[in-house]
């Protein structure tokens, strides 16, 4: 396995199915499950592309015109769409704004390479199950149910 994470380069890794650890990373409110889906695939030939940073600036402006926000924002749409699975957890504790326009970005166009785990309490729950209902995206209950997504993922892939 190959962790890779925003903004390091990935574009040289050929060869290997990608997984994209979409979803909450509100530093302060979501746990870091990444970790736990970068644990469970550490045996396996695989790529995983996390976008939670070892060092995010919480102070950067947001906006296209700063050119670290963009980078970052940049990387996970490049990595959005080299992924071959994206994983999409909604932590009850966040908002997940972003989490939520990915899955809108990608529901309608690639409903078949998203896993979604959206538990109860997520303050827009009601919205990401439609969402997936009326776009075909396969859901699972909890986060351990995306852990074993991945591993089957991974296995049916080698």
């Amino acid at each position: 396995m190959i962790e890779i994470k925003a903004p390091d380069d990935y574009t040289g890794i050929k060869g290997k199915k990608a997984i994209f650890l979409a979803g909450s990373i509100e530093m302060g409110k979501a746990e870091n499950w990444q970790e736990r889906l970068v644990s469970a695939l550490r045996h396996f030939d695989v790529l995983i592309l996390n976008p939670r940073r070892a060092h995010w600036n919480a102070s950067w402006e947001q906006s296209i015109d700063n050119p670290d926000f963009c980078q970052q924002v940049e990387w996970e749409l490049d990595a959005l769409d080299r992924a071959d699975l994206v994983i999409l957890y909604f932590a009850p504790e966040t908002r997940s704004p972003i989490s939520l326009l990915e899955l809108g970005i990608h529901a309608a166009a690639n409903p078949d390479k998203l896993i979604v785990c959206c538990p109860d309490g997520f303050w827009r729950k009601g919205n990401v199950d439609i969402v997936c209902r009326r776009y075909g995206v396969r859901q699972v209950p909890a986060i351990d149910d995306l852990v074993k997504s991945a591993v089957t993922f991974v296995q049916k892939a080698a």
